[in-house]
């Protein structure tokens, strides 16, 4: 027979299972993102317990290594007191002309579409340390954002 069409497995041709990467640098978080992550943790661990296969409970135990690993090494951020951007805050600012407001968060806890990005997104780090009334540089361009407003979360 030939070896094209001889198959020894399915195992041999599935796609292999990696760690989910940790994203580098510190793990700040805020009081709200650690809360997330602790509940991440017990979804991920009951998910393992109660799998029917071992490939959700491989899937799992992937996922919930992952969320163990985030919750050992969580830093809670210092409270923002709103005197400068930092994390765990919300910032109302123009940027092209249009005025938006963001909170700056923890990585896991990072979520464009609800407004709230990751204290290490471009964005969120040309605004860190900057106070109201404030300009700063973004993607290339001198003073593109202006900080109207500062409050902790």
């Amino acid at each position: 027979m030939s070896v094209a069409f001889r198959r020894e497995s399915d195992e041999e041709h599935k796609e292999p299972r990696f760690e989910l990467p940790i994203p580098p640098g510190p793990n700040l978080v805020t009081p709200r993102g650690l809360a997330l992550i602790s509940a991440q943790v017990a979804h991920f661990a009951a998910l393992a317990e109660s799998a029917e296969d071992e490939e959700a409970r491989k899937l799992a135990e992937r996922d919930l290594r992952y969320w163990q690993t985030r919750e050992t090494t969580a830093e809670v951020a210092a409270p923002a007191t709103g005197e400068s951007v930092a994390i765990g805050t919300r910032v109302a600012f123009t940027l092209n002309g249009a005025e938006r407001t963001i909170e700056i968060v923890g990585h896991d806890e990072g979520d464009p579409a609800a407004g709230r990005i990751a204290f290490s997104a471009p964005l969120a780090r040309a605004m860190i340390g900057a106070e109201a009334g404030d300009f700063t540089d973004f993607g290339g361009k001198a003073d593109a954002i202006e900080i109207l407003s500062i409050a902790p979360l």
